[in-house]
């Protein structure tokens, strides 16, 4: 009896090991942040990763946040690697990157494939997806389903939207209170030029000024953690930033927002979308001229290629040794190959 008790024990005390290893486990995993809401644990730095308490802070400490727009895996690396704060993935990916003339065209389902790249290069900034024309305005039903497929299927920690008409703002409360985060927008909202006559700056009169700082009052008042002021005069957006207890981020909205977002082609002078092409908009500094770099290198390579000095012998890198070479002869020849035997000789003698 004795011995069977000891065993009882033993295993007794070997369970209450397995499950404490394992609740340790489960704490150690509930620990550890999520890369996107719906993503699961992953392995992360969480000093580093940008959350909305880390955009908060900085709010708090009146510290300018940045914002990218990219569109692809090599501009999430890029924007991981330079330290920004947020890259959202726009909707102007219709333009950029699809040369349309407008955002209305792009749908969700290319949106998503946009999201998807540029979540597997930013490791580091919080990552929002536009909800593209057509996608969220019918009912908030529509709304909250393609918010949860940004985040689901795009990799997405939050998503953005363009506010303005009550539906918008309803529209916007709905994600929210589904347990995803939102940045409004006002202003100059792209989808709805149609109603605008076209790409116009808004709050450039009283009533549109009021307005432009009661849609982002209403916005934050729906939940959003955040708000875009997109062509709007200073005045109008410093106002605005004063009147909101949340961060604002301003592109040509002037030097009083809380932060600032410009399109990652725009900003590095790559290119013209064929919007920009038309007028160029003045608030787009550019950074750098990498258009020009990229159009210069294209030359020439061009003119290595039809020269014949590239590739030379220092990108030719493999080889074939001696005797593998005379046997690859040999049999080309026996194949009846005599002109292929004389260019592969002629091409080993030459490099």
């Amino acid at each position: 009896m004795v011995f069977f008790g000891s065993i009882s024990r033993g295993i007794s005390s070997s369970l209450s090991k397995t499950r404490y290893t394992h609740y340790r486990k489960l704490r150690f995993l509930s620990n550890i942040p999520e890369n996107t809401v719906y993503g699961g644990p992953k392995p992360q730095i969480p000093n580093q990763r940008v959350t909305l308490m880390t955009l908060r802070q900085k709010y708090k400490k009146g510290e300018a946040i940045t914002m990218v727009t990219g569109y692809d895996y090599p501009s999430g690396v890029h924007i991981d690697i330079a330290g920004i704060d947020i890259c959202l993935v726009g909707d102007s990916a219709s333009m950029v990157v699809h040369g349309h003339d407008t955002t209305l065209p792009i749908t969700i389902d290319e949106m998503l494939v946009h999201c998807r790249a540029v979540a597997r290069g930013a490791k580091r900034p919080l990552l929002v997806g536009d909800l593209p024309f057509g996608t969220y305005e019918s009912s908030t039903k529509q709304a909250v389903d393609t918010a949860v497929r940004v985040l689901k299927e795009g990799g997405m920690d939050a998503i953005k939207l363009e506010g303005g008409a009550p539906s918008r703002i309803t529209a916007a409360k709905a994600i929210v209170e589904a347990g995803i985060a939102v940045i409004g927008h006002v202003g100059l909202t792209p989808q709805a030029i149609s109603v605008l006559g076209g790409f116009r700056p808004q709050g450039r009169n009283i009533d549109s000024a009021v307005k432009v700082v009661e849609t982002a009052m209403a916005l934050q008042e729906a939940g959003c953690f955040s708000v875009v002021l997109e062509c709007v005069p200073a005045p109008v957006a410093a106002a605005t930033t004063s009147a909101l207890s949340i961060p604002t981020i301003g592109i040509g909205a002037g030097p009083f927002c809380s932060g600032q977002v410009l399109v990652y082609h725009d900003l590095l002078g790559m290119m013209q979308h064929p919007h920009h092409a038309k007028v160029t908009p003045k608030f787009c500094k550019q950074f750098g001229q990498v258009g020009d770099v990229i159009n210069k290198a294209l030359l020439e390579y061009k003119e290595e290629v039809t020269n014949g000095s590239f590739p030379g012998s220092a990108h030719s890198p493999y080889k074939i040794g001696a005797a593998d070479m005379d046997g690859f002869l040999n049999e080309l020849q026996k194949l009846g190959f005599n002109d292929a035997a004389s260019a592969a000789a002629a091409a080993a003698e030459k490099i």
